[in-house]
């Protein structure tokens, strides 16, 4: 049977995502040979919990351990080369952009993030007659162009989810399920 473009249109969001789940590689057909999903999944899982729950008692730990002055070493080729690192991000992201290329989400999210980095570094490493203009640089530039980018990036996101598993305007986007998920969503 052979489906047209009327009877597509015609069709609910959730007769849509039931089409493009039917129609869909199988997971095991996607994945390279000999990948494991379910225990990489749960071994990766495994692994953000434990550092998420051993972050918890380490800040605490630097918190009241760490001295209030410290002379660092390496401070030039630490900041150069985090700028270096930040140019190189924004370069493959506009590059990725204007090729409309798919990875520019994620070239755009992690610039966003980080430029918040860097302002929140540049900020709290400030000594106070340089704090000012460290506050309103990241005011006025690198706090709007993380939300810029950040924001762009989760709204390709989920334009793309929205045209794969027809979506609904709205629908949260939390509710979204991953493309490696092998079962019917509704």
């Amino acid at each position: 049977m052979t489906l047209t473009d009327e009877q597509i249109a015609v069709m609910s969001g959730a007769e849509r995502r039931q089409l493009i789940w039917r129609l869909a590689l199988p997971v095991g057909e996607a994945l390279p040979g000999r990948f494991d999903f379910t225990r990489i999944r749960h071994h990766r899982l495994l692994l953000m919990s434990v550092a998420a729950a051993a972050l918890v008692p380490w800040t605490i730990y630097l918190g009241v351990s760490l001295p209030d002055r410290y002379v660092a070493r390496n401070w030039t080729l630490t900041w150069v080369g985090f700028d270096v690192v930040l140019t190189a991000m924004f370069a493959t992201t506009a590059f990725l952009g204007l090729m409309r290329r798919q990875l520019v989400v994620l070239t755009a999210f992690a610039s966003g993030v980080l430029l918040l980095c860097d302002a929140w570094f540049d900020i709290t490493t400030a000594n106070s007659s340089d704090r000012p203009i460290s506050i309103a640089t990241a005011v006025v530039a690198e706090i709007p162009i993380a939300v810029l980018l950040i924001g762009g990036a989760v709204r390709l996101v989920r334009i793309t989810a929205r045209r794969l598993f027809a979506i609904g305007p709205d629908e949260p986007f939390w509710r979204v399920p991953l493309l490696l998920v092998d079962a019917d969503p509704d």
